[in-house]
């Protein structure tokens, strides 16, 4: 009995949607991997520039013929063997004819083709013409000659090649870029004369290796006379491996106190490069620049100006920075990876690359010459023919005009084949007439001499191999050129250091009760006097330099710091500290500290622990901050104070119950972070009461100002000796009418 889900569906395949998902999306890459995004090793073309390279010498758009318009190629091209959009086609067209994209452009452009500042500013198909450039000719000029296979285009009305017979290896002469799925491909550019040296080396030397194919492949040679800075030994592990990375790095020169960059690396604009190094000097991350021109015309294509604010400036230092946090040096990633003559794609080295294309080369060479040698036997054998028929020219006349059938007459009569007869027949009678009998010979001996030639190069491998180098030199000969990216060793370019650029100037920063940051020049502004939002006003101020970082301290103890220079300007209202980091929920930002790596300050809890630290351990780029003080239950951070000399300051800590501690600095411990030792007594039982007010070091030639209500007392270094005692002991009561102390200052 018969299913009816099957007769349901009778005629279709069922297939679960897995496996067709799958299939559709293998044979989807397949496709991408094999006729889009990687080149054949033989002509090192994508297809469409295949197709456009065909469809310009199917138009006669030879380089001794006129330019035709852009928009008549991309219309051949589309509507005859790629079925794809007109827009794509012509920018690669396009492509194929910048010379800074191209290190041998094959089509000669007329009209707008775009510039290196944009490469894509190009005019519309419609204004532009176009048409081959000589070197064209290297992947052309054997096509008709039995070199290559033919496919039927995409409605089979037309046959297209499936390469071209390419002289020399295109592929590394003007490199490629693709991404396929799963894999991807960069080549990069090479110059004609080098890649030939290294395929007439390997020719004569099959065993060659990849080092000794290094001494004439020198590295890669750009369109752009930028240098190449990577070191010799990183290039020879990219041809030997197939992977890494090129470095190249803009020319410049000293004009009257100006630096001119006269050369920039492959692909970058110089509107960018400007672009990038102004945002700097608006970030004031370039005092030593006073000003930037592009003075780039026809005549010279990349020329930036860079004016320095003086005649002391470093203009190495400068463009060191500069190429380290610009694309004035960039960085080019290589990975050969091609399709090989086994249609597989591989990651390959260069001699594996040299040697495979030689196969392909030798291969199609041979190609040609059975192909030419064809033609040759044919028209021997035609000649033989013809000279028969001129001998009895009278009988082959008189077969002609009397018998029904004339060819079969004169195969039969003179032993003719039917090509020979065919021919005889289609000749006119005033050509046969005038035949002689030496030119015929003639030809027929030259044509023994060409057949002989040919046969002796296909039976010989030496004689093959000797015919590919003499074309390789000759046509190196009439398109190579000198190198255009020098190699020069450089060492890596170092960015100057933040801190160096800015200008050092006294600064105050001010912290609002909101968390609101801002940074004032000077060390005599009173942060009391600033103007605040709404419900906001001073919480903490810190003198600095604006070279210096600043560190803010939250509830948690923890510690966050940022560079004094990027701070907003007391001018406004600042930003709020939550903008540049993550504090824990809950938690507030409560004090800030100031000064160099290392600068001492003692930090302490309001329960009396503490320990003195180097400002470099309140520092860090994380913004969730780092733990720096760790805090015991009901606990807060007290403002941290400067510790000038850990060996004579005296540190002195003060209760809200008016008991007051001075002790040596130098009993402190020095810690990177923790909870410390304990400074002052305050009993288990007053803790929930009592609290240390405020924690301060205090040098010899310092006053300690204590501060209760409206009144200061003013306390010297000798006076503070009443107040001296043991660490963690409760010190001594300040005079009746001072035991309410709201902080201690020093001077």
């Amino acid at each position: 009995m018969t299913d009816p889900a099957r007769q349901a569906f009778h005629g279709f395949e069922q297939q679960p949607l897995r496996e067709y998902a799958e299939r559709a999306y293998l044979d989807y890459s397949m496709y991408v991997v094999l006729d889009r995004a990687l080149p054949f090793i033989g002509d090192g073309l994508k297809p469409v520039q295949r197709r456009i390279i065909y469809s310009m010498s199917e138009l006669g758009l030879g380089a001794g013929s006129k330019p035709k318009k852009s928009a008549r190629t991309v219309g051949d091209v589309i509507g005859k063997y790629h079925p794809h959009g007109d827009s794509a086609c012509y920018e690669a067209l396009v492509l194929m004819a910048q010379p800074f994209s191209f290190r041998y452009p094959l089509i000669d452009g007329q009209g707008n083709f775009g510039s290196s500042d944009d490469p894509k500013s190009f005019a519309a198909m419609r204004y532009t013409e176009s048409k081959l450039t000589p070197i064209a000719e290297v992947l052309l000029g054997e096509l008709g000659q039995g070199t290559t296979d033919w496919t039927p285009n995409f409605d089979g009305t037309l046959e297209e090649p499936s390469w071209l017979p390419a002289r020399l290896p295109h592929l590394l002469l003007n490199g490629t870029t693709g991404i396929a799925v799963g894999m991807a491909t960069d080549v990069p550019p090479h110059n004609l004369n080098e890649i030939v040296s290294a395929l007439v080396h390997l020719i004569d030397d099959p065993n060659a290796s990849v080092a000794e194919l290094c001494e004439h492949v020198k590295g890669p040679d750009y369109p752009t006379t930028a240098e190449i800075i990577t070191a010799p030994s990183d290039l020879r592990n990219i041809y030997e491996t197939g992977n890494g990375s090129v470095r190249a790095r803009a020319t410049f020169k000293k004009e009257a106190g100006h630096i001119v960059i006269d050369a920039l690396p492959h692909q970058v604009s110089p509107s960018k490069v400007i672009e990038q190094i102004a945002a700097q000097m608006r970030a004031k991350k370039l005092p030593w620049l006073e000003d930037i021109r592009d003075e780039s015309d026809h005549a010279n294509p990349v020329r930036v100006v860079l004016i320095p604010r003086s005649n002391r400036v470093d203009a190495e230092q400068l463009m060191g920075h500069l190429f380290a946090t610009t694309d004035l040096e960039r960085s080019y990633r290589v990975n050969l990876n091609v399709i090989g003559l086994d249609g597989r794609p591989q990651v390959k080295n260069l001699k594996m690359l040299l040697s495979e294309w030689l196969r392909f080369r030798q291969d199609t060479v041979t190609r040609r010459l059975n192909h030419r040698l064809q033609k040759v036997e044919r028209r021997l054998h035609l000649l033989e023919g013809l000279l028969v028929a001129f001998l009895n020219l009278d009988e082959v006349i008189r077969i002609i005009r009397t018998e029904d059938d004339a060819k079969a007459a004169l195969i039969a009569r003179f032993a003719l084949s039917e090509d020979q007869a065919e021919y005889i027949l289609e000749t006119k009678l005033k050509q046969l007439a005038r035949l002689e009998e030496m030119k015929i010979r003639g030809e027929q001996d030259e044509l023994a001499k060409e057949r002989d030639k040919i046969l002796s190069i296909l039976q010989s491998s030496a004689k093959l191999k000797k015919l590919v180098k003499d074309e390789l030199l000759a046509d190196a000969k009439k398109f190579g050129d000198a190198r255009r990216s020098p190699l020069v060793q450089r060492g890596a370019a170092q960015a100057i250091d933040e801190t160096e650029l800015v200008p050092s100037e006294p600064m105050t920063v001010v912290l609002s009760e909101k968390g609101w940051v801002r940074a004032a020049k000077g060390h005599d502004v009173d942060g009391a006097t600033l103007n605040y939002r709404e419900g906001d006003g001073l919480l903490a101020f810190a003198r600095t330099r604006s070279t210096q970082q600043v560190a803010f301290l939250d509830t948690e103890g923890r510690a966050y710091s940022t560079p004094v220079h990027t701070l907003p300007s007391a001018r406004g209202n600042g930003e709020p500290l939550t903008g540049r980091f993550s504090p824990a929920a809950g938690s507030s930002f409560v004090t800030v500290a100031s000064g160099d790596n290392d600068t001492r300050f003692v930090l302490a809890s309001t329960h009396g622990y503490g320990f003195v630290t180097r400002f470099e351990n309140l520092t860090g780029r994380n913004k969730a901050g780092k733990a720096m003080l760790n805090l015991s239950a009901g606990s807060a951070v007290l403002t941290p104070s400067l510790v000038a000399n850990p060996e004579t300051d005296r540190i002195v800590a003060v209760t809200s119950a008016g008991n007051m501690l001075a002790i040596p600095a130098s009993e402190l411990p020095e810690l990177d972070k923790g909870k410390g030792n304990k400074i002052i007594e305050i009993p288990k039982a007053k803790l929930s009461t009592e609290r240390v007010v405020a924690v301060v070091a205090v040098g010899p030639g310092n006053t300690l100002q204590v501060r209760s209500g409206q009144r200061t007392m003013n306390l010297s270094f000798k006076d503070l000796e009443t107040y001296l005692g043991t660490r963690a002991t409760r010190g001594h009561l300040l005079p009746r009418g001072w035991q309410k102390v709201e902080g201690l200052d020093v001077q």
